[in-house]
C-alpha cells in the first residue's frame, strides 16, 4: 500500500500512520456523517462510447463507510453515494474498506477488504445481486467465465512472524462460487493477465514493517489452464500493483521499504520471464491508456516523516519517462494526497482523486489532456478506484 494510506488493510503501508491514524479516528470519525445520496451538475454532457464511471470511496477501516459514486458523461452529472438508494434493504450498505472495483459483462464487482467480501451488482443500476465471501480480499481480474481475486487469507495485523500465506481465488462468475484456490506468497496484492498466465505481486506487507528482509519480493506466475503456480520471478521488496501492456509485457510496482530502498517501477519481459528494466519512479496508483502509463505517487519517507508527491507519464513501448507532470495549471499544489487516477479513453480527460486527510470527504478533479482543471467535486471518504461503464 502507498505509505500514508489511511488505516487500511495492507499494513505494510499502515505502520507509519498507526498512531496518528488511530488518533484521527478517535477524534474525527465521530464528527463525520455518512453521505445521503445527492447529485451535482459539473459540466455539459458529452456523448462517448462510455456511459460514465463508478468511483469507489474506500472509507477508513472500521468505519463501514465505503461508498459508491457515479459520474454520467451524457448529462455531466456527478451522483454521490448511490448504493444506499439502489439498495435500501441492505442494513450495512456497501461495507468496510473498498479496495477495488471492476465491470465485467453486465455486472459491477466491488472488493470490500475488511468486510471479507466482494459485492456483486448490476452494472447499470448498482442493484445488489449477491456477494462472494473471501477473507481479506484485495484485487481482481477477469478472464472467460472466471474472476481471479487475491486474498491475504489471514487476519488484518502487522506481524513479522505471520505464517498464513495468501492465495488467488478462482470464482465462477455465473454462480459466484469459489471453484479453486492457488496458494502464492505472503499478502498478495495486484495481479494481471498476460496470455494464459496470471501474474501476482506478493508484498509481505504485514511482515516487513520495521524489517526490510521480511518483505516478499516475488511475482507468482500462475498457469490459468491448470491454475497452478509455475514459478516465482524475483523483483524487489514490498510489491504492489501489476499492469500488462499491449505487447503482453508486465509492469510491477514496488513500494520500497520507506527508508533506504526507494519505490520503483519494474518491467518484466513476458518471453524471458524476468526483470529486464527498472524505471526510477514511485508509483502509488496508475492507469494504462494505450501505450501510456499515467502515474501518481504519494511516497512516504521515515527520514522526515512526510510524503513526496509526484506525477508522470511513461511510454510502455520505449520504457522512457515522457513527462514528470500531469497538471499544468498549478492545481497540483492544492492536491494533498493523490490517490486514484483514470484517463478517458476517448476524450483523454484526466481524473485524479485527492484523499485529503483520510477521514473527511475527498475531492475528484477533472483535467483536460493538457493538464488544466475543468472541474472538481466532493466525493466520499478516500476516493480511490474507478470503473468505466460501457455505453448502454
Amino acid at each position: 500500500m502507498g505509505m500514508v494510506k489511511h488505516i487500511n488493510i495492507n499494513l505494510g503501508v499502515f505502520a507509519p500512520l498507526l498512531l496518528s491514524g488511530l488518533c484521527l479516528l478517535a477524534s474525527c470519525r465521530k464528527d463525520q456523517e455518512v453521505f445521503k445520496k445527492d447529485e451535482i451538475r459539473v459540466e455539459d454532457g458529452t456523448k462517448t462510447r462510455f456511459s460514465g464511471f463508478y468511483l469507489l470511496n474506500e472509507g477508513n477501516m472500521g468505519s463501514n463507510k465505503s461508498t459508491l459514486d457515479y459520474f454520467d458523461f451524457s448529462t455531466g452529472t456527478y451522483l454521490r453515494n448511490i448504493y444506499g438508494q439502489a439498495n435500501p434493504g441492505i442494513p450495512k450498505e456497501l461495507g468496510d474498506v473498498g479496495n477495488d472495483i471492476a465491470i465485467y459483462g453486465s455486472r459491477l464487482y466491488a472488493v470490500m477488504n475488511a468486510s471479507n467480501k466482494i459485492e456483486v451488482m448490476d452494472a447499470k443500476t448498482a442493484k445488489r445481486l449477491g456477494q462472494i465471501d473471501l477473507p481479506n480480499a484485495r484485487y481482481m481480474r477477469f478472464s472467460g467465465r472466471y474472476a481471479y481475486i487475491t486474498s491475504y487469507a489471514g487476519p488484518i495485523e502487522i506481524n513479522p512472524d505471520y505464517t498464513q500465506k495468501g492465495f488467488v481465488a478462482k470464482v465462477d462468475t455465473a454462480t459466484l462460487a469459489i471453484v479453486a484456490k492457488c496458494v502464492v506468497g505472503f499478502q498478495p496484492d495486484g495481479l494481471d493477465i498476460s496470455g494464459n498466465m496470471l501474474y501476482v505481486a506478493n508484498s509481505g506487507g504485514y511482515m516487513g514493517a520495521g524489517d526490510t528482509d521480511k518483505y516478499e519480493r516475488t511475482v507468482s506466475v500462475i498457469d490459468l489452464n491448470s491454475f497452478t503456480e509455475l514459478r516465482r520471478i524475483d523483483v524487489a521488496p514490498n510489491l504492489d500493483r501489476v499492469f500488462t501492456d499491449k505487447r503482453g509485457d508486465i509492469w510491477v510496482t514496488s513500494r520500497g521499504d520507506y527508508k533506504q530502498l526507494p519505490a520503483q517501477l519494474f518491467f518484466i519481459d513476458h518471453v524471458q520471464q524476468r526483470v529486464t528494466d527498472t524505471i526510477p519512479m514511485a508509483v502509488s496508483t496508475a492507469f494504462l491508456d494505450g501505450d501510456s502509463l499515467y502515474v501518481c505517487s504519494t511516497e512516504w519517507h521515515y527520514a522526515n516523516y512526510s510524503n513526496v508527491v509526484s506525477y508522470g507519464i511513461i511510454d510502455t513501448r520505449s520504457r522512457n519517462v515522457l513527462s514528470r507532470q500531469l497538471i499544468s495549471d498549478g492545481t497540483d499544489k492544492r492536491i494533498e494526497v493523490p490517490y486514484g487516477i483514470m484517463v478517458h479513453p476517448q476524450t483523454k480527460d484526466i481524473y485524479i482523486t485527492d484523499a485529503g486527510n483520510y477521514v473527511s470527504p475527498g475531492i475528484l478533479y477533472c483535467f483536460s489532456p493538457d493538464g488544466k482543471k475543468k472541474w472538481s467535486v466532493r466525493t466520499g471518504d478516500i476516493p480511490a478506484h474507478f470503473a468505466l461503464l460501457p455505453g448502454i
